[in-house]
C-alpha cells in the first residue's frame, strides 16, 4: 500500500469505509460482517459502529446494524448544487462514444430549443450547433417532444405563435399535421423527426422525466446513411431511454 500522506486521518478513511460497506444487497450489518468487509478487527469495527449510532447514522437492529435517512445528509449539498447538465454529461458522453452518434440535452425556452449540453460524435455532419444554441422547437424531435408534454392550454398558445415554414421538402409545416404529430409523441413518449430540418439527418428524443416532472430532453442526432427508421426504433431507442433514466437517478437519487 503507497505511504499516506502525513494529514492523512485514518479514522476518517475507516469511517467511511464502514458507511459504505453497506449497500442495497446489504442493508444490514453485523459487527463481524463489517469487520471483514473494511478490514478491520471486530472491536475497532464495533467502535465505528457505535459512534455512528449514536451520531443518527446507524441504528442497531438486534445484533446488526442499518442506515437512517440521515445518511442522505451527506450527499445532499452535492445534489442541492448539481445542474442537470452536470448530471447528464457522462451519459452523453457513452451514449456518443458507443452509438457513434451525437448526443444532447435541451430544454424548452420560448419558442426555442436550448441546448444546456452537447457530446459530438467522431464524425461531422450538416448541422452544427453547440451549448448555448437554439433550434425552432417545433420542426426538431426534442422540441417536439417538449412541446407534447405542455398543458393543453400552454400547448395551444405555443401553436398560436409558431412560424410555420419549409426548412426542407420532408418539414411537416402544417398545423392540424403538427398536432396529430405531438399527440402521437405524448402517447409514446418519444419523438423521430426525418430530415425536417436538415437534411441527411434524423433526430431521436425522449423526455427525461423525475417524479412525474420534465426535465428535459434528451436527443441523438442520426445520419440517414447509417441508420434506418425500424433500427432507430428498435435498437437506438431502448438505450435512449435507458440513459434518460439514469440522467433522472443521477440529479437527484433514485425514486421509490
Amino acid at each position: 500500500m503507497a505511504e499516506r500522506p502525513d494529514y492523512f486521518v485514518k479514522s476518517a478513511d475507516k469511517t467511511l469505509a464502514v458507511l459504505l460497506a453497506f449497500s442495497a444487497g446489504n442493508t444490514e450489518l453485523t459487527v463481524s460482517q463489517v469487520a471483514t468487509a473494511t478490514d478491520q478487527t471486530r472491536a475497532s469495527a464495533r467502535r465505528f459502529l457505535l459512534t455512528l449510532t449514536d451520531l443518527g447514522y446507524l441504528q442497531a437492529v438486534g445484533n446488526a446494524f442499518r442506515m437512517t435517512p440521515r445518511v442522505l445528509d451527506i450527499g445532499a449539498a452535492y445534489l442541492s448544487g448539481l445542474t442537470l447538465p452536470q448530471a447528464a454529461v457522462s451519459h452523453l458522453q457513452a451514449l456518443a462514444r458507443d452509438l457513434e452518434e451525437t448526443a444532447s440535452l435541451c430544454v424548452l425556452e420560448g419558442q426555442d430549443v436550448l441546448y444546456v449540453e452537447r457530446v459530438t460524435a467522431p464524425r461531422l455532419h450538416a448541422l452544427n450547433v453547440s451549448i448555448g444554441n437554439r433550434l425552432p422547437a417545433w420542426v426538431t424531435s426534442m422540441g417536439r417532444v417538449l412541446i407534447a408534454h405542455l398543458e393543453p392550454a400552454e400547448q395551444e398558445a405555443f401553436l398560436e405563435r409558431v412560424d410555420l415554414h419549409p426548412y426542407t421538402e420532408h418539414t411537416l409545416a402544417d398545423l392540424e399535421a403538427l398536432k396529430k404529430e405531438l399527440a402521437t409523441v405524448r402517447e409514446q413518449e418519444w419523438s423521430l423527426v426525418n430530415q425536417e430540418l436538415d437534411e441527411g439527418l434524423r433526430g431521436l428524443a425522449v423526455p427525461v422525466f423525475r417524479g412525474g416532472k420534465l426535465l428535459g430532453a434528451l436527443n441523438i442526432s442520426v445520419q440517414t446513411s447509417r441508420n434506418n427508421p425500424q433500427y432507430i426504433q428498435d435498437e437506438l431507442l431502448p438505450r435512449l431511454r435507458r440513459a434518460a433514466q439514469d440522467i433522472a437517478d443521477d440529479f437527484g437519487g433514485r425514486l421509490g
